[in-house]
């Protein structure tokens, strides 16, 4: 499958997470964002958008006019292999209890951690970037806590790295794990079955949670939504609905200056927050159902 690029810079990081939430809502909408600063000193930041098919250049062009960048850059990827480029590259991850590795890492697993294996994969959350390690750390705390939920989702689930960490410590639960991109269901159904939990997994293809498979399986006691802002505002009343009363509710895919608008849109469908961790650029929040 193709993936296309538009990349631009421009100065000042105010502009540039203004300009990174503007991506969020075009059509097609990008599957993944990037907002960074080019460490040269020029004071430039970097926004970039990931599509999976060809980017609408109209408006990608009216978007560099309102905020004065440079000409977006757009490129298709070459369709490689993605899994043997990086494999190399990719260090175990050690969250609380969990530790995330690629089977060349296999040796390395501490006797006493939960072991996930996560190949590398063109989809998100191998437990390298800050938001799915925030989900991990956050899912520890709870666990250290003493929450043994009986229902959970794992929204956006990417590679499934999240339901697959529920799955082992409630060994009774069996999580939902659902993504809106065909690619990450068969991904997920992939690592589930490498990591022995075929039978311990529910992968759905679903945007939302109006599929009936969610809709049957409701109210959740636990859910986690790895995605970004946007979606996740949009998807806050029907996750209010879908939750039980004092359940918990794990978000990612926030950047920092974005968490008081996240926080506020949950407080007012009746959640409150329990805990934040801040990862770089990236904020994990969670939250209990009143």
């Amino acid at each position: 499958m193709p993936t296309f690029t538009a990349l631009t810079t421009l100065t000042g990081k105010d502009k540039a997470e203004a300009l990174g939430e503007a991506l969020e809502r075009l059509d097609p909408t990008p599957t993944g964002l990037g907002v960074f600063e080019v460490e040269d000193g020029s004071g430039l930041w970097e926004v970039g958008g990931y599509f999976e098919s060809a980017p609408d250049i109209a408006a990608l062009a009216l978007l560099s006019a309102a905020f004065g960048t440079a000409e977006f850059a757009i490129s298709e990827l070459p369709d490689v292999d993605w899994v043997a480029k990086v494999r190399r590259e990719l260090a175990p991850v050690e969250a609380g209890r969990f530790f995330v590795y690629g089977s060349h890492d296999a040796d390395k697993v501490p006797d006493n951690s939960i072991p996930l294996l996560i190949e590398a994969a063109m989809a998100f959350g191998t437990g390298h970037h800050g938001t799915t390690l925030g989900c991990l750390r956050a899912l520890d705390r709870i666990v250290n806590d003493g929450v043994i939920p009986g229902r959970v989702l794992d929204i956006g689930c990417g590679t499934a790295v999240l339901a697959m960490a529920a799955a082992h410590v409630w060994p009774d639960v069996t999580p939902i794990a659902s993504d809106i991109d065909q690619v990450a269901v068969e991904v997920a159904e992939a690592n589930a079955h490498a990591n022995g939990l075929d039978d311990r997994i529910r992968c759905v293809e679903a945007a939302g949670l109006d599929h009936p498979e969610l809709a049957a399986a409701a109210p959740f006691d636990l859910i986690f939504a790895n995605i970004l802002k946007g979606p996740l505002i949009e998807l806050a009343p029907s996750i209010a609905n879908a939750m039980q009363p004092d359940g918990s509710l794990i978000l990612s895919g926030i950047l920092t200056h974005q968490g008081s608008d996240i926080i506020e849109t949950y407080t007012k469908l009746g959640f409150n927050l329990a805990h934040s961790e801040e990862i770089v650029d990236w904020l994990t929040l969670t939250l209990r159902r009143v």
